[in-house]
């Protein structure tokens, strides 16, 4: 089953860490990317740009509207997601359990439906 894992953290204290925690924060992305890979196929993951460079769309009365940044104000931003085969939400925990900003923020789990 596909997991979407989205990683969420405070994006105040990662604008502000030095170059030696951010060196070692990605030796720790790595890690963690070889352990997932040996555990359960990686589909997709990418990292995203803070929530100032977002942009929220709504269509309401057939106009779209745009406004700058998320949704909702909350000191935690989306920082980035996987897309992960696992064999059971077990297994998919296991291995969000593993994502270093899982230390320090957290990591929402999703099963990916599946349209036939």
């Amino acid at each position: 089953m596909k997991y979407m894992m989205l990683n969420y953290r405070d994006e105040a204290a990662a604008a502000n860490m030095t170059k030696e925690d951010q060196m070692q924060e990605m030796q720790d992305y790595n890690a963690f990317f070889e352990y997932a890979r040996q555990r359960a196929t990686i589909i997709s993951g990418e990292a995203v740009r803070p929530t100032s460079a977002a942009t929220t769309i709504r269509v309401r009365d057939g106009k779209t509207l745009t406004t700058d940044g998320p949704f909702v104000e909350t000191r935690e931003g989306l920082a980035g997601f996987y897309v992960i085969d696992c064999k059971d939400l077990d297994e998919a925990i296991e291995i969000a359990s593993k994502i270093p900003v899982a230390r320090e923020g957290s990591v929402e789990i999703r099963p990916v439906v599946t349209f036939e």
